[in-house]
């Protein structure tokens, strides 16, 4: 339903108009996707060993691999890990699930060789990225080119594959000259590719100081901003269709880069993660888009409950925002489509990485062996829940403070916000937000406090909640506390779908199922004809 008239909009090559990102046909497209975190540029963490230095980016996991199972193997091993982590079934399911676009992290030794002083192609990269690319178009999803780590490394951290922590193509010439020469090429090659969505051409450049002895490395950044110059010249001698997608330093989210427009084709991309789900955490850029009059696309984000994906992407597209999340497989997690199961003795492999004993050469080997065998999207554990809190469809949970962003003004709402105004823009509205569970805990490393939060609805107040590609058979049920009795009333436009009156009560209490009707897209209504309730979550399924 509305997620294959996305998908049905992948159609010739992408333009901008305005703030609005359109088609060959002049239509607006709304950008939904994941990233293929790990294939081409892996990540530590993805393999379970956050913090451990050693084995943190790819120059490193390699040189441990190599140390664990010898050079024959670990050379054998890493050819059948990008043969295997991403294939034909994997873009195949992202399709099937609704999406329409992927972002392809690359990483620049793939593509091109470090040799001082040589500007040298190489083309194991672009093999697997051809063969990518023939899978999004047989099955339509744009696909996003994202130098992920740029020679010498764009950020200086892990995430870009750089040797320490410095981002050297900035500083060094002879990298930042590569850097050039990898986007020129990719142009050449992909330049009447309409598949391609667009070339982004650095991620997350120049990172913040994180430490006390960190270096800060913000003195760059006018070599940021002379690199995206050179790089959209260097592209426009050849390509002169494809989209530039374009971010800010800080973990693309500073917004200080953007005091002008790059080129007419441009796109303003950023990061959220660990932020609030709510209008404050778009609002700086998409002021920027109305100012530089460019379209958004929040091109990485995720890692998080999945309770937040449903606050997060729904508004998103209310304002004609994109989306992509990161990343869509890894390992032993329930907040990405795929996960890879852990294999059996996995912690003789971590347990090296962070310098303990050495498992041995075969038994390291049958390790990764069975890795390799888990990470086929056949022997994944699916998790299609994520996709449906990302499109806030029935199996999602939608908590009472993610109402639409213009709710019902009723007589009795205050304003005032416990503590700190956390939902600045809905607080606007009148509505009063109540902190329920003070004690509520960080998970995946970020805060999740916006979960301690409850809406309250008096007499005559009610909030709209939006839920899409609804089947027949839908139900919701609503955990609320009931702080004097009151009656509540569930409706759907102007039709009637459940009332009750409820006694007052300290512990939670439900209500429901209530049914739905078949529809591409709800507004569900709640309203307290009388009392007081607190509005804890709507579960959908």
């Amino acid at each position: 339903m509305k997620q294959e008239m996305l998908r049905n909009k992948v159609k010739g090559f992408l333009d901008v108009k305005g703030r609005k990102i359109v088609n060959e046909d002049g239509e607006e497209i709304l950008l939904t996707g994941w990233g293929l975190g790990n294939w081409l540029l892996s990540e530590g963490y993805m393999w379970l060993t956050n913090g451990y230095e050693r084995f943190d980016r790819p120059r490193r996991m390699e040189a441990v691999i190599e140390e664990l199972t010898g050079k024959e193997f670990a050379a054998e091993f890493w050819k059948r890990f990008r043969d295997t982590y991403i294939t034909e079934e994997d873009i195949c399911y992202m399709a099937e699930l609704g999406y329409n676009s992927v972002r392809i992290p690359l990483n620049s030794r793939l593509f091109i060789s470090e040799e001082p002083g040589k500007i040298i192609f190489l083309e194991e990269g672009f093999m697997l990225l051809d063969r990518c690319l023939s899978w999004c178009k047989k099955y339509g999803l744009y696909a996003f080119l994202d130098l992920h780590g740029a020679p010498g490394g764009q950020t200086g951290a892990n995430i870009d594959d750089c040797i320490d922590d410095m981002p050297r193509l900035f500083m060094d010439q002879d990298c930042f000259d590569k850097g050039i020469a990898l986007w020129k090429e990719i142009a050449r090659r992909y330049k009447d590719e309409w598949i391609v969505g667009g070339y982004d051409l650095l991620n997350e450049p120049i990172r913040p100081k994180r430490f006390e002895t960190d270096p800060d490395v913000d003195y760059l950044l006018p070599r940021l901003q002379e690199f995206y110059e050179k790089a959209i010249a260097a592209v426009r001698e050849i390509d002169k269709r494809h989209l530039f997608t374009l971010e800010g330093h800080h973990w693309a989210s500073d917004t200080s880069i953007f005091h002008k427009k790059y080129d007419d084709k441009m796109i303003i991309h950023f990061h959220r993660y660990a932020c609030l789900p709510d209008i404050s955490s778009y609002r700086e850029f998409t002021e920027l888009s109305e100012k530089l009059n460019c379209p958004l696309w929040l091109g990485e984000t995720g890692e998080n409950v999945i309770e937040w994906f449903t606050a997060m992407y729904p508004l998103a597209a209310e304002l004609s925002v994109g989306y992509n999340l990161w990343p869509y497989k890894k390992m032993n997690c329930k907040n990405s489509p795929c996960s890879v199961k852990k294999p059996k003795d996995w912690e003789f492999l971590t347990n090296y990485a962070k310098k303990g004993k050495h498992p041995g050469y075969r038994k390291a080997q049958e390790i990764l062996n069975e890795y390799l065998e888990n990470m086929k999207l056949s022997n994944c554990e699916l998790h299609p829940e994520v996709t449906n809190a990302v499109f806030r469809q029935p199996g999602c949970i939608i908590r009472g403070t993610d109402f639409n962003q213009f709710p019902g003004r009723g007589i009795s709402c205050s304003g005032i916000f416990p503590e700190e105004n956390i939902y600045g823009y809905r607080m606007g509205m009148g509505m009063e937000i109540r902190n329920k569970f003070p004690d509520s805990k960080q998970e995946f490393g970020f805060d999740c406090r916006w979960r301690r939060f409850v809406l309250v609805l008096k007499e005559k107040e009610f909030a709209d909640y939006s839920l899409f590609d609804i089947k027949q058979g839908s139900r919701i049920w609503i955990h609320l506390f009931v702080n004097e009795d009151a009656e509540i009333i569930v409706s759907e436009g102007e039709k009637l779908l459940y009332s009750c009156k409820l006694t007052a009560d300290d512990k939670r209490q439900k209500i429901g199922p209530v049914s739905l009707s078949e529809a591409e897209k709800s507004v569900i209504r709640i309203e307290a004809a009388g009392g007081e309730v607190e509005i804890e979550e709507i579960i959908t399924a």
